[in-house]
């Protein structure tokens, strides 16, 4: 265990938490240590779009009072997290990367921050997000290499984590927003099961597809805060005693899908080394039929429902939104009742479809992203293969296994059928015990 010093922001959530209930260090310390990284690395960087370093000491000091006192200490307490400044904080901006919310500030804190906060944690400050959580990119640069995108649209919380400047970030996914940056920057992305996180006080994009997420360096910190953030008992306890592995091997299918002609050849190639290396562990399964639509189904749904709920802006400053989001607005507004109503019924029979799959195996293994993270800053990349696992609603997680033959990540993502999220966990878990 690291003493207090400049090196705590080296070290994951559940490591702080224990250094800091076990007085190895105060909270304090540990957010000093985040505060010099971020001073360090975030000009090239440009995770935070806001960060009150006075703010975050005030909770770190409030929370070394609390242990001194002998009050109960929550699982997250002192840990720095970083919020998507699309979620409330009612000391804190919430912009939603637009300028036509600029100087917002919301007057309560939305749930997941409230229960941050009840489990201890210092909300550090706002991460980037892209525009509304669309795609048009907001400032920041890939940690990896600052001529490449982060990923979006929760570009800031991956980058954070990514960059050692926090252990932990909350994100959101209608797409491919949670996912597809973690895997473009090297980090955990898990997008637990739709619905198991309350969204009150969360940007209303597309509520039939909006999901929140998380990004931690391992699965075990992932699952950490997505314990905090479930709703009582909906996420089974995975971390204690012997249940921090699975029981019996996993089983695991390669699911290509419809679209694999978008990967890149290196990706390709790396997922095909993966798999080889797993040998039985794994199967290549197809994925059903009645899937084949779902990309125009998705899109259907949150175009229709982004035109709805983001009426307010078109009427009062279509002229200051992204040609993008513009579109998106255009094609939403035109969508017939008729062709909304159907997409958003193949939802439960895309899940139902993929039943006989899941009888053969406890998680699907499948590409996270086409390759590495694209060159240039006026794209998010692609959110492809993000997009069948969100509409469906599963919970899916990428984990940092692999690197393109440019040296950048590659994520690997794994899929588990809806309220298998501890399943999911544990095969985390497993995959990385075999590959590292």
């Amino acid at each position: 265990m690291l003493s207090a010093g400049g090196e705590l922001h080296t070290l994951g959530a559940a490591a702080l938490a224990e250094g800091i209930r076990n007085g190895a260090f105060s909270a304090e310390a540990a957010v000093r240590s985040c505060l010099d990284r971020i001073a360090q690395v975030d000009e090239r960087v440009q995770a935070w779009t806001f960060l009150d370093s006075g703010l975050a000491l005030e909770q770190a000091r409030a929370a070394d009072r609390r242990r001194a006192s002998g009050a109960p200490l929550g699982a997250l307490h002192g840990v720095p997290v970083g919020i998507k400044d699309i979620i409330d904080t009612a000391d804190m901006p919430t912009e939603n990367g637009t300028v036509l919310h600029a100087g917002r500030r919301p007057v309560k804190d939305a749930a997941v921050v409230a229960r941050l906060r009840a489990a201890g944690a210092i909300i550090m400050g706002k991460t980037v997000t892209t525009e509304l959580a669309t795609y048009s990119p907001g400032k920041t640069r890939n940690p990896h290499n600052p001529e490449h995108t982060p990923g979006g649209s929760s570009s800031g919380s991956a980058a954070a984590v990514a960059a050692g400047m926090v252990p932990l970030a909350v994100g959101t996914q209608t797409n491919g927003s949670v996912i597809r940056p973690a895997a473009f920057c090297g980090v955990v992305g898990f997008k637990p099961s739709y619905g198991l996180i309350n969204r009150d006080g969360v940007l209303r994009q597309s509520p039939a597809l909006d999901q929140i997420g998380v990004f931690a360096r391992t699965p075990e910190d992932a699952a950490l805060i997505a314990e905090t953030l479930c709703d009582a008992a909906a996420l089974p306890r995975w971390l204690e005693g012997g249940a921090t592995v699975p029981s019996r091997l996993p089983r695991v299918a390669f699911v290509k899908t419809s679209i694999w002609n978008r990967m890149a050849f290196d990706a390709r190639e790396a997922l095909a080394g993966l798999s080889a290396r797993l040998g039985s562990a794994v199967i290549e399964l197809e994925m059903p039929e009645a899937a084949v639509g779902v990309w125009d189904w998705q899109r259907t749904v949150m175009e229709a429902e982004i035109a709805a709920n983001y009426d307010a802006e078109w009427q009062r400053g279509r002229d200051r939104l992204s040609q993008s989001l513009r579109s998106q607005i255009e094609r939403g507004r035109a969508i017939s009742a008729v062709d909304y109503q159907h997409a958003l019924e193949r939802i439960a029979a895309v899940n139902a479809a993929f039943e006989p799959l899941y009888a053969n195996c406890d998680v699907i293994m499948t590409p996270a992203v086409p390759g590495t993270a694209p060159r240039g800053l006026d794209s998010t990349g692609d959110p492809a293969f993000c997009t069948l696992w969100t509409f469906c609603g599963m919970p899916s997680l990428t984990l940092p296994l692999l690197r393109g033959t440019n040296g950048l990540p590659l994520g690997v993502q794994l899929v588990a059928p809806r309220y298998c999220d501890a399943q999911l966990l544990r095969a985390a878990r497993w995959l990385c015990d075999v590959v590292r």
